[in-house]
Order: structure tokens, then C-alpha cells, then sequence
């Protein structure tokens, strides 16, 4: 297959304003692409081609009346099919939302289009967005662009693979407890959750609402940050998002990184990890010591924990959040006799596997006599894995660790073994329980040519330190180029 060009945000704001292509062009552009490569990945759920084309149309009026095109101008993007999009549908991957159109759209999307990005459709994920291979969705699994025989990363694994596939310049996704840096590692793309509060979650089809969070995806870390520059921001219509001021994203991303102090929490460079995620995560580290950063060694004690902690959490939260869909109201109804009928034939029917695991395990943990036990010392932990993070960044400046624990797995290879799956998440559910933001960008690649993830976690509301960091190891490792 020859390579297709490869667009960045920069690049096609160059092109429309040096009128070499209109934005109707790269539209059509990336829709062929789509055409040639979808049916093999199965990325896209959704295609909105309407929305997509009237988005390109009003950009290229805008450069022929000479009016200054706005950060994103004709920016094709891709958004994850739990957020909301106004007359497109969002299905969560899960066949209860199948026929669902939204009456609105989320805050992010409305942002992205405001600063000129082009909607060019839905990306598949995980049901509901737990999991962590994209093989739960009901609308098949997504194919890692890398190697189709493996998975791409869940739950945002759609998005993923269609950025680093060129089916899209960006992308959003969500990440409760890994959900869009993981996919970013395996599928050799930079990926970023954002500090929990800084971007709107309004319009966000919730999973684990003090957990959720949506985020970029894109193919360099300057496009990660102008599409999170865009989308971040305090929104009145979510009263958990943030009030702090957002900063100029791109102004300090290519600042000298000498004498950053970067944390190395034992815990995460111990027993479990893959021999070859272990090398080229340390050859990152030198790499940032050769730029001048001063590794320092440390513990976080409580990070052995996080992983029960987590999935005592999230499955409660989405025991709750996931009641709201018994088909009264929208969605998916299985007609019976009896309203109890009714909720359990259209749950029963219109939920998989995972998210009724998921459900069940959730309710347990809340259900009287056990909620003590599991829900309340859950959140008494998860306040000290906090504080581990509170006490490592008054040492450091940033931690740095793997994304994930291995590469990208076959196909098929943990769908039985849920607690394999779980553990997938060993390295992100710690950064998604103490609300810090994090991001993931590649590191090098195994010798099957897979790719590998280095995290990078800053304090709250760092994103522009977590940035710099990135970039300047992005352009040590020449990923810019390759």
C-alpha cells in the first residue's frame, strides 16, 4: 500500500492559506481514505459526510472573503462514539443506544467545530467505553493499524487506529482509567487525559463520572496540544469542570526541558512488564537525561492497590450511571407484558457481557452491608493514592513510566480471562484515581515492529509542562519524521 500523505495541523493550515487544496478537498480526501481502509479496521461506526462537507464549505468561504481562519480551519477529526453529536448517532458501542441521535452536542465537539475542525464521523470503542481492547464493542472489534491481527487498545481503540491509520488528523476520546493513553501506546500515536476538570464533560454519555475524562488524539504532540487547547476550558453547563485559566499550549512547547526533575516510582519499573517495553522505556529515560532532565528515584506505596481500588469505583459508578437505560425513556425497547418484563428483556438483550459483569459487580459493592467494606474503603484509598502522587510532585517536576505493561496482544488472546484484561491497566488507573493528566507518546518499537508507550504524569493543570516534555523527546526520538 503507498503511504498516504500525511497532514497535520499546521500543514493544512498552510495548504488552504497558500490556496493549494480547499478544505472541501482534504474532506474528500480523508474520505477516501476511509472508503479504502474502514472495512478493514473498523474504526468508524459513523460517518457524517453532511455535517462534514457544510463545516469545509464555510471554511473555504471564509478564505475567499479573506476572513482569518480560525486554530483547527478544516482539520479533519474524529470523535468517539460516547460523545455526543447533534443529529448524528451515539451508540456507545453497545446495540441498548443503536438507533440513539443526540438532540445536542457535547461541549468538546461544539469547541472543536467553532475553532474550524470538520466532524468527519464516529469511532468505534469498547461498550459503553469499558474495556481495554475494543473487542466488547456490539459492532465488532477494531483492528490495530500496526498489525490487524492485534488489538488496538481500548476503550478508545477506534480513535486510535484511525488517527495513526491517517483516517483523521485528531481525534477525542475518553479515559476512565487508561482509555486513551493505552490506545495511544499500541497503536504508536501521542495521547492525552487531561487534569479531570479541564476539559467539559457535558455531552459525555457517562461511564464513572469522577473518573471520566475526555482527551486528544493526534499524530505529533503539537497537534495534541492545539486540539486540547481548543476543547479545554470551563464550561457552566458541568459543574465538575474546572475554573483555572487554560494556558497557550503550543507558546512553551518547544522551551529547553534542562533540569526538569522527572520522578521514576519504583513500583511501575517491577515484576510483570515486558522485557522489551522495559528497554525502550529506559532508552526514553536516557534519552531525557541526555537533554539535560535529572531522573530521581522514588516510591509511591500505594500504587499495588490501585487496580481493586479502581474497579471497585468505576463498576459502582456505572451501576448507577448505567440505570438510566431500561427503555423508557430512549434507546433500545424489548416490548413484554409487565414493566419488570420490560427492563429485563431490553437490559438483558441490549447490554454485552462486560458492562453486565461490570453492572452486577457495581450494584454488589453498594448493596447494604457491603458498602462499608468495598465502596467506602475504596475511597479511602484512593485519598492515599492521591497523596502518593501530592508527595512525589513536591520532589519532581513530572513521573515517567510505561503507558502499558506489554504491547499490543492478538485479537481473541484475553477476551476470556477478564482479570488479564484488567491488569492491562496497571500503569494509567493510578493518574485516573488522583485527577492528575497524563499523556502517552511513543518510545520506540518491539523487534515484531510493534510499538511501545511512554507515560509522562504532571500535577494538576500541568498540561503545558507534560507538553514541553513530550515534544522535546518527540523530537529527540525523531518521531516527527518518521
Amino acid at each position: 500500500m503507498s503511504a498516504v500523505r500525511k497532514w497535520t495541523v499546521p500543514s493544512i493550515r498552510a495548504a488552504l492559506e497558500a490556496k493549494t487544496i480547499s478544505a472541501r478537498e482534504i474532506a474528500t480526501e480523508f474520505y477516501s481514505r476511509i472508503e479504502k481502509r474502514n472495512p478493514e479496521l473498523n474504526a468508524y461506526l459513523t460517518l457524517s459526510p453532511e455535517r462534514a462537507y457544510a463545516q469545509a464549505d464555510r471554511i473555504d468561504t471564509m478564505r475567499a472573503k479573506g476572513t482569518r481562519l480560525p486554530p483547527l480551519a478544516g482539520v479533519p477529526v474524529a470523535i468517539k462514539d460516547v460523545i455526543s453529536t447533534r443529529g448524528i448517532c451515539t451508540t456507545c458501542a453497545s446495540r441498548i443506544l443503536e438507533n440513539y441521535v443526540p438532540p445536542y452536542d457535547a461541549t468538546a465537539v461544539e469547541r472543536l467545530e467553532a475553532a474550524g475542525a470538520v466532524i468527519l464521523g464516529k469511532t468505534n470503542c469498547d461498550e459503553f467505553a469499558m474495556g481495554s481492547s475494543n473487542e466488547n464493542s456490539a459492532f465488532g472489534p477494531v483492528h490495530n493499524p500496526v498489525d490487524l491481527a492485534r488489538v488496538p487498545g481500548g476503550s478508545s481503540g477506534g480513535s486510535a487506529a484511525a488517527v495513526a491509520a491517517g483516517l483523521a488528523v485528531g481525534a477525542l476520546g475518553t479515559d476512565t482509567g487508561g482509555s486513551i493513553r493505552q490506545p495511544g501506546a499500541l497503536c504508536g500515536i501521542p495521547a492525552m487525559m487531561p487534569t479531570y476538570g479541564r476539559v467539559s464533560r457535558y455531552g459525555l454519555i457517562a461511564f464513572a463520572s469522577s473518573l471520566d475524562r475526555i482527551g486528544p488524539f493526534a499524530s505529533t504532540v503539537s497537534d495534541v496540544a492545539s486540539l486540547l487547547g481548543v476543547i479545554s476550558g470551563n464550561d457552566p453547563r458541568d459543574s465538575t469542570s474546572a475554573s483555572a485559566p487554560v494556558p497557550n499550549l503550543l507558546e512553551g512547547i518547544g522551551k529547553t526541558v534542562k533540569g526538569m526533575r522527572i520522578g521514576l516510582p519504583a513500583e511501575y519499573f517491577g515484576e510483570g512488564m515486558d522485557t522489551e517495553v522495559r528497554s525502550n522505556v529506559e532508552k526514553g529515560i536516557q534519552t531525557l537525561e541526555s537533554l539535560g532532565c535529572r531522573p530521581v528515584n522514588l516510591r509511591m506505596p500505594h500504587t499495588d492497590y490501585a487496580i481493586a481500588t479502581y474497579y471497585i469505583l468505576a463498576n459502582a459508578e456505572a451501576s448507577s450511571n448505567l440505570a438510566r437505560f431500561d427503555g423508557v425513556r430512549y434507546g433500545m425497547r424489548v416490548p413484554e407484558s409487565s414493566l419488570a418484563e420490560m427492563y429485563r428483556e431490553t437490559r438483558g438483550k441490549g447490554f454485552g457481557p462486560e458492562v453486565k459483569r461490570r453492572i452486577m459487580l457495581g450494584t454488589y459493592v453498594l448493596s447494604s452491608g457491603y458498602y462499608d467494606a468495598y465502596y467506602l474503603r475504596a475511597q479511602k484509598v484512593r485519598s492515599l493514592i492521591r497523596s502518593d502522587f501530592n508527595a512525589a510532585f513536591e520532589k519532581v517536576d513530572v513521573l515517567v513510566t510505561p503507558t502499558s505493561s506489554a504491547p499490543a496482544f492478538l485479537l481473541g488472546e484475553r477476551i476470556d480471562d477478564p482479570l488479564s484484561m484488567y491488569l492491562s491497566d496497571i500503569y494509567t488507573v493510578t493518574g485516573s484515581l488522583a485527577g492528575v493528566p497524563a499523556i502517552s507518546i511513543p518510545c520506540g518499537m518491539t523487534s515484531k515492529r510493534l510499538p511501545v508507550g511512554l507515560q509522562i504524569f504532571g500535577p494538576p493543570f500541568a498540561e503545558e509542562r507534560i507538553l514541553q516534555l513530550a515534544h522535546a523527546l518527540e523530537r529527540a526520538l525523531g518521531a516527527e519524521q518518521a
